[in-house]
């Protein structure tokens, strides 16, 4: 007994950290919701459901998934099991996405989709994995047709339309920093100004910066959402 008691012990330092290296969190955003968008939906992992608020000018609070190569899907109302014991049935058409197992931190976008009469919504994951986006990084997502460049800091700014690019941390702590944003509409060849002004920049927190095209008019708009995440990972209820 002495023994198999000092194997435990001697393995739970190992079980620990697989646990700790098998926890899946997410947090989620409603990109420009219509007036009427719904504000709560239910999130499925194949196996269990649970209640969920997308942020729309901040993101989400932080959402607990189970580990694994998994499908997600959205539902307007709980799901229900076609029997006793079994596990919750998706209708067809549910906006839903596949996820691998080794993206265990992600943000999962909404956008609009009127069309889907399950759920209108499409939705979209970014892996927001520590080892690739760290806090104190900008995640830029440039959704027009337009290329935008500029200084941020002590950082350039250069995204071409409709892509992504991880920008280092544009100062060193916690503190103001000068912005000059230009964007290049298609079909031009000069810049226009976007945006001159200052940001405050947090080491602590990351940063996701979406450029996106207004229905209204031609010129983009920049909507920057903070990551800010405490050393423990809170409760959704608890979350900031």
């Amino acid at each position: 007994m002495r023994y198999f008691i000092l194997f435990l012990c001697l393995c739970a330092p190992v079980v620990i950290a697989q646990e700790k290296a098998a926890k899946r969190t997410c947090r989620i955003l409603f990109l420009s919701p219509p007036s009427e968008a719904l504000r709560q939906f239910y999130l499925l992992d194949g196996v269990t459901s649970q209640e969920v608020e997308p942020g729309s000018m901040s993101f989400s609070p932080v959402y607990s998934l189970r580990p694994g190569d998994i499908s997600l899907a959205l539902l307007t109302s709980a799901p229900r099991a076609r029997k006793a014991g079994a596990l919750p049935a998706i209708p067809d058409g549910a906006p839903s996405i596949k996820l691998a197992a080794a993206i265990t931190d992600f943000y999962l976008i909404l956008s609009s989709d009127p069309s889907n009469s399950v759920a209108p919504v499409k939705i979209q994951v970014i892996n927001a994995d520590s080892t690739n986006f760290k806090r104190g990084q900008m995640l830029w997502y440039n959704l027009t047709d337009s290329k935008v460049d500029g200084i941020l800091g002590s950082r350039k700014l250069l995204i071409q339309p409709n892509s992504r690019l991880v920008l280092d941390a544009p100062a060193n702590g916690l503190e103001d920093y000068a912005v000059n944003i230009r964007f290049q509409p298609p079909g031009k060849s000069r810049t226009e100004p976007l945006c001159e002004t200052r940001w405050t920049h947090d080491p602590r927190s990351r940063s996701v910066l979406f450029i996106l095209k207004p229905s209204d008019s031609f010129i983009p708009r920049i909507l920057g959402i903070p990551d800010f995440r405490s050393e423990v990972d809170p409760k959704p209820e608890d979350t900031p």
